[in-house]
């Protein structure tokens, strides 16, 4: 046997299951990117790298942030982040995945317990995996079993931390978290919240600050809010109060065993999140696509989805999605379908997302082919 035959026959597995995976260059009209405000490419933040570059900001950090590699651009975007979320303060890592990896493998302790929503993203799993802390999922947004699970851990004789992980905004499904009843059950029980805002930051809220501005500067809320989606450039960046900051600096080892990330791109995401607050005309634009795109898509989307950019399509063969995402790729739109284990066996869907990067004749035309590929697929 070939020492690569395992992964060959894996690799055939997947193929003949409808579930490899391929890399893609994007093509066509921009359904399948978490750009959504179009930042990724716009001229105020290509003018602003030219800028920094010519005024000397460095384009590598040299080390990590302990040694060596620590910025002014660092701490100007951390001070001025947890100013604008509201927070007392903020710490800047190189993606969302590396934050979130350092978050659950660092502030859960032993004899604490990590209550997770079943549909929190991979990083969190990973990061908990790391941890020292009991984990438990719980119901997708269902509260009683949070409130039950607690009640369970505490008869048991536990008396750790409780910490709850949601995502404010849901990156398969589309539906939000309920976050003022998420809040309170853990005020009542005495826990910590954990919010990803991975895919609300910049879309929503006030200034692009997200779904969790009015639960702003409680000390029981740590936020996270990715760069690389509606902000266009890439990090993560966590806010939190400040000795959780300082206990991260001390035991994070995604932290502090890595390079940090390039000063240039702290001062564009700076720049980023300076931007969108000061043209709330993108949050607008972007709503006007969403109000057209429920009008014309929503009828194929579940029930569940909340009013977001976000638009699944559930298909449920895994075959079925990526034949019916290859038609519409054909036809000069980027959608790319999405298959376990990404998304439960049987959910297998195409995974619509509006942007800037297109118009409301795009959208109105992907409503066209979409309902054109999905009668072909019905009449074979």
């Amino acid at each position: 046997m070939s020492r690569f035959e395992p992964f060959h026959q894996q690799l055939d597995r997947l193929d003949q299951a409808g579930r490899k995976r391929a890399l893609i260059n994007p093509a066509g009209k921009d359904f399948s990117s978490n750009d959504y405000l179009g930042l990724a490419r716009c001229t105020y933040l290509k003018e602003a790298a030219l800028s920094a570059l010519d005024n000397g900001i460095a384009h590598g950090s040299g080390g990590s942030r302990l040694l060596g590699g620590n910025h002014p651009e660092h701490e100007a975007l951390e001070t001025f982040a947890a100013k604008h979320y509201g927070a007392e303060s903020a710490l800047f890592f190189s993606t969302g995945y590396a934050a979130n990896l350092a978050l659950f493998s660092t502030l859960p302790q032993t004899g604490d317990l990590v209550l997770y929503d079943a549909l929190v993203h991979a990083s969190s799993h990973d990061g908990m995996r790391l941890g020292r802390a009991e984990t438990q999922s719980f119901q997708h947004n269902m509260l009683s079993d949070i409130a039950d699970k607690i009640t369970a851990y505490r008869r048991a004789g536990n008396n750790g931390t409780v910490w709850i992980a949601v995502e404010s905004l849901y990156s398969m499904d589309g539906d939000q978290a309920p976050l003022a009843e998420l809040a309170g059950i853990a005020g009542t029980h005495e826990a910590m919240l954990i919010i990803d805002e991975a895919h609300a930051v910049g879309v929503f809220g006030k200034g692009g600050v997200g779904l969790t501005g009015a639960l702003a500067g409680q000390d029981n809320i740590i936020v996270l809010r990715t760069c690389g989606k509606a902000l266009g450039v890439e990090g993560g960046l966590i806010t939190m109060p400040k000795v959780l900051h300082d206990f991260f600096i001390n035991r994070a080892r995604p932290f502090i065993f890595s390079t940090a990330p390039s000063p240039l791109t702290a001062h564009l995401v700076h720049k980023a999140i300076e931007y969108i607050a000061e043209n709330p005309a993108l949050q607008t634009q972007l709503q006007d696509h969403i109000s057209l795109a429920e009008n014309r898509l929503g009828g194929l989307c579940p029930s569940s989805r909340a009013s977001s950019q976000i638009f699944p399509v559930i298909i449920g063969d895994d075959s079925t999605a990526v034949h019916i995402a290859a038609s519409l790729q054909q036809k000069g739109f980027d959608v790319r379908a999405i298959r376990p284990p990404t998304v439960p066996a049987g959910t297998a869907r195409l995974r619509l997302s509006l942007t800037l990067n297109i118009s409301q004749e795009d959208i109105m035309s992907l409503a066209d082919a979409l309902t054109e590929a999905q009668n072909r697929m019905h009449a074979a």
